[in-house]
């Protein structure tokens, strides 16, 4: 994938997170900037999502730790690689986690 797609899909799938935070009635505030998403939780903490071009990844930062994924063009998804999981069910993982309630992120 060259950086113009690379660029078109991260794009993408953070207007796709935006839409899924909206629709999931989360208590989530969320602000983006220079292609950097970041989410705001009620108790302050943050999950900081961006893209990393040159080794063509999403990079998630949570409460929880670092992750990577990249794009997997079989399962048309971005995926971690340590675990296979997507980057959506990964999310709202991490979201729950730092709301202190469930939340479901789903892909449009």
């Amino acid at each position: 994938m060259n950086e113009s797609e690379f660029n078109t899909r991260v794009d993408d799938i953070i207007t796709r997170l935006e839409d899924a935070i909206d629709a999931s009635g989360a208590d989530i505030d969320y602000e983006t900037a220079g292609g950097i998403l970041t989410l705001g939780f009620a108790n302050g903490s943050k999950i900081i999502i961006n893209r990393q071009t040159p080794v063509r990844q999403i990079w998630v930062a949570a409460r929880s730790g670092g992750y990577h994924f990249d794009f997997n063009p079989e399962r048309d998804a971005w995926v971690r690689n340590s675990d296979g999981s997507e980057l959506f069910a990964a999310l709202s993982s991490y979201c729950s986690e730092q709301a202190g309630e469930d939340i479901v992120l789903e892909t449009s």
